[in-house]
């Protein structure tokens, strides 16, 4: 978890590896293992824009503060 409570769940089952939230990432928080599934490699690098969350097209990926997730956010 980085400050101020972000947490950032990458759901692995649903993660096919194609690389679309790692490229989004502004602050190169995501990486990719060898078989392509994407971890956190620098959480505390994380800004909370919801970028990855948004991009991902198979919903992979959950980013929240304070346990509200940033999709949810106005």
């Amino acid at each position: 978890m980085s400050e101020e409570g972000t947490l950032i769940r990458i759901n692995e089952k649903w993660c096919k590896g194609c690389g679309i939230c790692i490229a989004f990432c502004p602050t190169n928080v995501l990486k990719a293992r060898d078989d392509g599934i994407v971890f956190v490699a620098n959480p505390e690098a994380c800004t909370r824009c919801g970028l990855c969350e948004l991009r991902c097209p198979d919903y992979a990926i959950s980013v929240s503060v304070g346990g509200e997730t940033i999709a949810n956010k106005d």
